[in-house]
């Protein structure tokens, strides 16, 4: 859907929630008439939904930002499994189905990366494609980041992802020569014909609002997701 952005990583601690954090508090600053929503669709143990609680009014209600909560920080279909549940994918796509009618745009955090399992069939990359949304990779800014990305890239193809650009983040501190070094944005777009729409640097406090929105209005992310 053109309202829906998803986030994916080609890891778990990759940066998604920074940078579903950065564009969502760079919406509220710069579209503030035009309402936001914000998915984590499946969530194992606390973190991400608490956090989206904290720094932003979004009017939803918890089930509404994470349809299925699991206690266990664990693959969903283990941890469901501990629980003597299941992965209820229809649950999570009719929240999605009516938070679209109700938000101007919507930014979906996907758990872990696109090679982590939802159920015992299917990943974040299956999701990702059968649902058809439009998706930003992040990539952190480390030793073994590019073939990661050309992996990640890979596999969106494989399960036609609409894969729409790249966004580096640094999970620590990181000198320009480093990033060029790690992860050089020509060599990664040649690699995998996808644009890199930019690099998060590292934030000492990934929960300045200000900070965030600056990061994210240095970002092309607006060119190819609109």
């Amino acid at each position: 859907m053109l309202n829906t952005l998803l986030i994916t990583g080609t890891d778990t601690e990759a940066g998604k929630t920074v940078v579903t954090a950065a564009l969502a508090a760079y919406w509220q600053k710069y579209y503030p008439q035009r309402s936001l929503g914000i998915m984590k669709p499946i969530q194992s143990g606390v973190g991400d939904r608490e956090l989206y609680q904290t720094l932003f009014n979004l009017e939803q209600s918890p089930a509404e930002i994470t349809p299925l909560y699991f206690q266990a920080p664990l693959a969903p279909p283990i941890a469901a499994a501990k629980e003597n549940r299941y992965v209820d994918l229809a649950l999570v796509w009719q929240t999605l189905l009516a938070l679209q009618k109700q938000r101007d745009f919507i930014l979906v955090e996907s758990l872990g990366g696109l090679g982590s399992p939802i159920t015992d069939e299917l990943t974040v990359a299956d999701l990702a494609g059968a649902w058809g949304l439009q998706t930003i990779l992040v990539v952190p800014v480390r030793l073994g980041a590019i073939a990661q990305a050309v992996a990640n890239i890979a596999l969106a193809r494989q399960t036609k992802i609409n894969l729409r650009g790249i966004i580096l983040n640094c999970t620590q501190p990181r000198q320009e020569a480093e990033i060029a070094d790690l992860t050089p944005p020509g060599l990664i777009q040649s690699l995998t014909n996808i644009p890199v729409l930019g690099c998060i640097p590292y934030l000492e406090n990934p929960r300045d609002l200000q900070k965030l929105a600056e990061v994210a209005a240095n970002l092309d992310w607006e060119i190819y997701c609109s």
